[in-house]
């Protein structure tokens, strides 16, 4: 296993669990308790972690993975919500694309389309992600619109005011949104109250609104709200999402797509 994958392998373990010792985790990714000693080291350096003795915490009391250091978590699940949701999108359309992994995958299966290799433009994308930006940028048959803010390194994204600008001079067919929790009665929302906003102007700026996001995201709460269950027009997510849940979400008047 290569440095950068035992890098992701013990932050992604590190969120879920809140606490690793050396021995354990030398054990489950299968190298020496020197090396991960060395690992925890060198992310405690970049305030990735918290060293312990014998292990390491998680940085500060809320945290969020970046992206760079997020994993093929749910890998094939994104990939057949993002195939979908791309689906979705007509040639000519107008298209918002907040940031985060799945979002991402959905600008890599639109760049993919063979429908949408011409036209101008075939089609035109507003985002606040500088990665699918910059992802995008290079097919020409695609009119991209960056609003302009501050970066977030934790997801690439612009924030603050500085694209309220952009965003209120532009109409949207469709917004599509990269969520860390999605639930009928508490709505869509993010780690980020400045992400969240940037994502709710989209949305409001849109004529329908597409979650994506897989099932493990369902049902959950997060800090900063984005919009309520009743904006958004469909769910996209994956097969092993709960019934009672979809029920629960076709009840308020969100289509539900399990892919």
């Amino acid at each position: 296993m290569s440095r950068d994958a035992r890098w992701k392998t013990l932050l992604e373990l590190l969120v879920e669990r809140g606490r690793l010792e050396v021995e354990q985790a030398a054990t489950e990714l299968e190298v020496s308790a020197a090396t991960i000693r060395r690992d925890f080291d060198q992310l405690a350096e970049q305030q990735m972690l918290v060293r312990t003795r014998g292990g390491a915490v998680v940085h500060g009391v809320s945290y969020e993975l970046p992206l760079r250091y997020k994993t093929a978590r749910h890998a094939s699940e994104k990939h057949r919500i993002a195939e979908a949701v791309a689906g979705l999108v007509a040639p000519g359309e107008a298209v918002g694309l907040t940031g985060g992994t799945t979002t991402t995958e959905v600008a890599r299966s639109l760049a993919v389309r063979s429908d949408l290799s011409a036209g101008s433009p075939a089609l035109t994308v507003v985002t606040n992600a500088l990665n699918i930006a910059n992802e995008l940028a290079v097919r020409p048959q695609f009119k991209i619109v960056v609003t302009g803010g501050v970066a977030r390194p934790q997801s690439y994204e612009l924030i603050g005011p500085l694209a309220d600008g952009v965003l209120g001079q532009v109409t949207l067919d469709v917004a599509v949104l990269g969520v860390v929790a999605f639930d009928v009665v508490h709505g869509a929302a993010a780690h980020d109250e400045a992400e969240a906003a940037i994502n709710r102007m989209l949305c409001e700026r849109a004529v329908r609104v597409v979650v994506a996001a897989d099932s493990s995201k369902l049902g959950q709460r997060a800090f900063a709200w984005i919009c309520g269950a009743e904006l958004v027009n469909t769910l996209v997510t994956d097969t092993a999402v709960d019934q009672e849940t979809v029920r629960r979400f076709e009840e308020a008047g969100v289509q539900v797509m399990a892919v």
